[in-house]
């Protein structure tokens, strides 16, 4: 009974992500209440506030959530935290289509992109990720050198997943866009890797 209530949660949730998205995406994010979005999802306002508990969090779902700071806490041993994130990325790249509702995943980030309120929440988010990273950095090195690892390192994450997204939004498969990543992303973790001074390809 609990699975049945929690799939029908979950249905919830993504109905009224969905209707948002398709609002936003039609009349822009501002010129749309909280309360055109309950009713087209046929839901109460308080309700819809239980699952998102802001307007931008209706849009941002997702951002963010990239476990950085797990994936270099869950390495191997013998396993530098930047081999770790290369072969992360490398697996996205790689099956991209796994991972990704391409559609959704457009209109979303048309919002994003079209929207200085979005963007900003966007980087709030992204700073909660950097100061993950960097506290689990931080047991392995002294403070700083953690802070500034974890700051490069989820710029370069933050600038690879920009242009995923916009090859996607310019109108490329996912797998033309995994493609691009491919290379993107060898050559962003050579730079972590060897030193940014390195010469451009």
């Amino acid at each position: 009974m609990a699975g049945l209530r929690e799939r029908k949660k979950e249905q919830t949730r993504r109905r009224i992500a969905a209707v948002a998205l398709r609002l936003f995406a039609e009349r822009g994010f501002d010129a749309v209440t909280v309360n055109e979005i309950a009713e087209a999802a046929e839901v109460a306002k308080v309700t819809l506030f239980k699952y998102f508990p802001t307007k931008e969090s209706l849009v941002l779902l997702g951002v963010g959530q990239e476990d950085l700071a797990g994936i270099v806490a869950a390495r191997p041993p013998g396993q530098s935290p930047l081999q770790a994130l290369r072969e992360h990325y490398r697996g996205f790249a790689t099956e991209p289509a796994e991972a990704v509702d391409r559609d959704t995943l457009i209109v979303q980030m048309r919002v994003i992109f079209a929207s200085p309120a979005l963007s900003s929440g966007a980087n709030d988010l992204l700073h909660g990720q950097r100061l993950a990273l960097a506290r689990v950095l931080a047991e392995e090195r002294d403070e700083l050198t953690a802070a500034l690892m974890a700051a490069q390192i989820t710029a370069s994450a933050l600038t690879l997943q920009e242009r995923f997204f916009r090859h996607l939004v310019s109108g490329a498969s996912l797998e033309e866009a995994g493609s691009r990543l491919c290379g993107d992303v060898e050559l962003a973790f050579d730079l972590l890797e060897n030193g940014l001074d390195q010469p451009g390809e």
